[in-house]
C-alpha cells in the first residue's frame, strides 16, 4: 500500500499512540527508583504512530525482503543455503530450549547424549579422531584449530614454530585467523587454476613452518589434485595441515579430510549442514583433530561414561576455554537434525547433486561470460566477468540487473585471481527448473549489455531501491531520519 510505502517517522502524527499502561498499583516504583541524572532530559524523538499503523508498516516492509525462502541466491552454501524448517522445529522444542548449562549432568542427559553424537558423527563423515562443538562460527573454529596447533609444537618444546603457509587464494579469514593466533603468515603462490603450486611450496618448508591452511576444493572451486603430495611434504618437515571446512559441500559423504592427511579442520555448520548463519549469526564452527591432537581440544568436553552416562570434562592439557559453556547449542541440534533426517545413504548424494548443479551452469553460461578455468569444477565455479569487454558492463553492473529480475546477485569480486570474478554456487538443493530460469536471465543480462548496455550500467530500474552512489553512502552516511530531512533541504 502506497501510505505505507515510506519511513516510520513520516507516517507519524502528533499524539498517535497505540495504547498506554496504567498506572501499577502493586508497589513498584518503575521510572521514580532511576537516579536523575540516568534520565534524559528530553522526550525521546520516537514516531507517534498507531497500533494498526506499526503492524501494517513492518508487516508491508517485511515482503520487500530478499530471502532463500523467496527466490533463489547463486552464492549459496556460504550463508543462503535451503535449510530445512524441521530443523527450526527441533531446535525450538522445549525439553532442549528449556534448559540451563549449569544444572546438574543428570539432569541433562538428552543434551549431552545429542552433543555426543553430533561429535562421532562428525568425527565419522570428517575421517578425524575427535571434534569439539564449542566455537561459535567458521573464523572463531579457524582460530581454535591454530591454537590447537600452536598448542602441540609448544608441547613438544617445538617453540620455533610460529610460520604458518596460505595460499594466496586464500579466503580472507585465513591469514586473519593466523595472526590472531599469533603466527607469522607466508604466502604460496597458486596456479592458474588456484591449485597451490607445490614447486613454489617446497623452498617454503623448514623447521619454523608450523603447518599450512587449505580448503579442497579451492577457492575456485577446483580439486586439489596434489593434495597427498602436499601432506607428505608437510609432515615430513614437521608441519601440520590445517582444513578450512567452507568447500567440504561438494565431499560431503565422498571424501573425508582426514583421508587426504590434514590433522586439523573446522566445519561450517551453515554452509555443509544446513543450519542458517544469515545477518551474521548465531553460527556454529565445530574444530576435529587427527589422535595425535585431541589432547589438546579446547574445554568442556562431554564424554560418555562406561555406565552409558554422560558427563563434563575438563582435560588437562586443553589449550582452554574458546566458549561459554558448549557454544551455540541450537545450532548444533538444527546440524544433528539434518544428519539424522538424511541418513548415512543421503548425505552421500549431497556433495554429487552440488557438483552437478554447479557444473549444469557452467557449461550453460560459458559462451556469454568468461570461464578462466577449463574442467569438471566441484560445488562452485568463478566467471571473469562478460566474455565480451568491449561493452563496458562489469560484473557489479551484472550483479545489479540480477535484481531486477528477481535474483539475488552471486558473490562478486572473489576470489581476487581474477578482476572481475563472479563466483557462482547454486547448491545441491535447487531444481533443473529454477537454474533454467536463472541461466535464461544470466543469457539475457549478456544480450542486453551487447545491445543497450546503458540499461545494464544503470541498473537496477525496477527495484525499491535504485542504483546508489555506494562510494558516497560509505564516505558520508545518512543514518538517521533527522539528518535525511537535513540533507534533503
Amino acid at each position: 500500500m502506497k501510505t505505507y510505502d515510506k519511513l516510520i517517522f513520516e507516517l507519524s502524527r502528533p499524539g498517535r499512540k497505540g495504547y498506554s499502561l496504567p498506572a501499577d498499583n502493586f508497589g513498584v516504583k518503575g521510572m521514580a527508583e532511576i537516579p536523575a541524572d540516568l534520565l534524559r532530559k528530553n522526550e525521546a524523538e520516537l514516531p507517534e504512530v498507531s497500533e494498526l499503523e506499526v503492524v501494517r508498516h513492518y508487516t508491508n516492509l517485511s515482503s520487500k525482503n530478499f530471502g532463500v525462502d523467496t527466490g533463489f541466491y547463486p552464492l549459496g552454501s556460504c550463508t543462503m543455503k535451503y535449510n530445512p524448517k524441521i530443523n527450526e522445529e527441533v531446535a525450538a522444542l522445549p525439553a532442549f530450549n528449556n534448559i540451563h548449562p549449569l544444572q546438574d549432568a543428570s539432569t541433562a542427559q538428552g543434551a549431552l547424549e545429542l552433543y555426543y553424537n553430533l561429535q562421532k558423527m562428525l568425527s565419522n563423515i570428517a575421517g578425524l579422531a575427535e571434534f569439539t562443538l564449542n566455537p561459535y562460527a567458521g573464523a572463531h573454529g579457524e582460530l581454535t584449530g591454530l591454537m590447537v596447533m600452536r598448542q602441540y609444537h609448544m608441547s613438544r618444546g617445538d617453540n620455533k614454530r610460529t610460520r604458518v603457509i596460505v595460499p594466496n587464494s586464500a579466503h580472507g579469514t585465513n591469514p586473519a585467523s593466523a595472526m590472531v593466533a599469533g603466527l607469522e603468515v607466508v604466502e604460496v603462490k597458486s596456479k592458474p587454476n588456484g591449485s597451490i603450486d607445490v614447486e613454489d611450496l617446497k623452498p617454503l618448508l623448514d623447521d619454523t613452518i608450523a603447518g599450512i591452511m587449505m580448503t579442497n576444493p579451492n577457492t575456485l572451486g577446483m580439486f586439489e589434485t596434489e593434495i597427498l603430495e602436499i601432506a607428505k611434504l608437510v609432515h615430513e618437515a614437521g608441519g601440520l595441515l590445517y582444513y578450512d571446512g567452507a568447500n567440504l559441500n561438494p565431499l560431503l559423504g565422498k571424501v573425508r579430510p582426514g583421508d587426504m592427511g590434514f590433522d586439523i579442520m573446522h566445519i561450517n555448520l551453515h554452509k555443509t549442514f544446513s543450519t542458517p548463519h544469515g545477518g551474521g549469526g548465531p553460527g556454529s564452527g565445530p574444530v576435529g583433530v587427527a589422535k595425535h591432537l585431541v589432547e589438546f581440544l579446547p574445554n568442556p568436553h562431554v564424554k560418555k561414561g562406561e555406565d552409558g552416562k554422560f558427563f563434563v570434562d575438563f582435560g588437562k592439557d586443553s589449550l582452554g576455554s574458546v566458549s561459554t559453556f558448549f557454544g551455540n547449542f541450537g545450532v548444533m541440534m538444527k546440524a544433528y537434525a539434518y544428519i539424522l533426517t538424511l541418513g548415512k545413504e543421503n548425505i552421500r548424494k549431497v556433495g554429487p547433486l552440488a557438483t552437478l548443479n554447479a557444473n549444469y551452469i557452467k557449461e550453460s553460461l560459458k559462451d556469454d561470460y568468461l570461464l578462466p578455468i577449463e574442467g569438471v569444477c566441484k560445488h562452485e565455479f568463478v566467471f571473469d566477468g562478460l566474455k565480451d569487454k568491449s561493452t563496458g558492463v562489469t560484473t557489479l553492473n551484472v550483479a545489479k540487473r540480477l535484481l531486477d529480475y528477481g535474483f539475488h546477485a552471486p558473490t562478486i569480486y572473489f576470489p581476487l585471481l581474477f578482476h572481475e570474478s563472479m563466483m557462482i554456487e547454486p547448491t545441491e538443493t535447487e531444481s533443473k527448473e529454477t537454474l533454467d530460469d536463472f541461466i535464461e536471465v544470466m543469457h539475457k543480462v549478456a544480450k542486453e549489455a551487447r545491445e543497450t548496455p546503458e540499461e545494464v550500467i544503470n541498473a537496477p530500474l525496477t527495484t525499491i531501491v535504485r542504483k546508489l552512489d555506494e562510494t558516497g553512502a560509505a564516505k558520508n552516511p545518512i543514518l538517521s531520519y533527522r539528518a535525511l530531512k537535513e540533507a534533503s533541504k
